[in-house]
């Protein structure tokens, strides 16, 4: 597997710099890392007694690398997961937070396995993990990619205002889905006429 701060440092380089998108509820984000993550660790950068868009603006890249590794991989117990899918969790739990393992859970779930969907990864998660990594090892990280991308259609089917993160205005593949699919092997990658019939009932 590659080293987790490799990994770290793709997911930086793939969320970008600053933006500040209405539509998109995690508000202020610079390489990822949202006003809402550095208000809750206390990130006031420039000190000057609050955590504002200044702030945001302020984050360095290293910055944003050690907030990943602490806060989106170690702390939320990602390093005892097996090694095929930490990449694709670890990338989607920095997107979505605790929801990546939601979608985790799920899969697990309905793979025959007895779950709590609560978002938290114990030992029961971890050895039900580790059971079906060592069932279908070929296809763990696929079938987790799958259902990120299931994941990401349900969502833009609930909100309207997703939308333009799951399609693009010329109707093909936004950068959710274009994001999902990089964690799945080609041969499950949806075509493009595929994607557009999933989409058709959008406005």
């Amino acid at each position: 597997m590659r080293d987790v701060r490799e990994l770290a440092e793709e997911i930086v380089a793939r969320e970008g710099g600053f933006v500040n998108d209405p539509d998109d509820p995690g508000g202020a984000t610079n390489f990822g890392v949202t006003i809402h993550t550095m208000r809750r660790l206390g990130l006031d950068l420039n000190g000057d007694g609050t955590v504002d868009e200044a702030d945001v603006r302020a984050l360095g890249r290293e910055q944003a690398v050690a907030i990943f590794l602490q806060h989106y991989y170690h702390r939320p117990g990602l390093a005892g997961l097996p090694a095929a899918l930490q990449p694709g969790v670890f990338d989607m739990y920095v997107n979505a937070g605790s929801n990546a393992v939601r979608i985790l859970q799920r899969l697990l779930n309905a793979m025959g396995y007895d779950l709590v969907v609560d978002g938290a990864i114990g030992p029961l998660t971890l050895a039900a993990a580790r059971a079906a990594a060592e069932i279908a090892p070929d296809h763990i990280a696929d079938a987790y990619g799958i259902a990120r991308r299931d994941y990401y259609y349900a969502l833009a089917d609930r909100r309207p205002a997703s939308r333009r993160y799951a399609r693009r205005r010329d109707g093909g593949k936004g950068g959710w889905i274009t994001r999902a699919e990089e964690f799945i092997a080609p041969r499950f990658h949806l075509s493009e006429a595929e994607h557009r019939e999933r989409v058709a009932a959008w406005a």
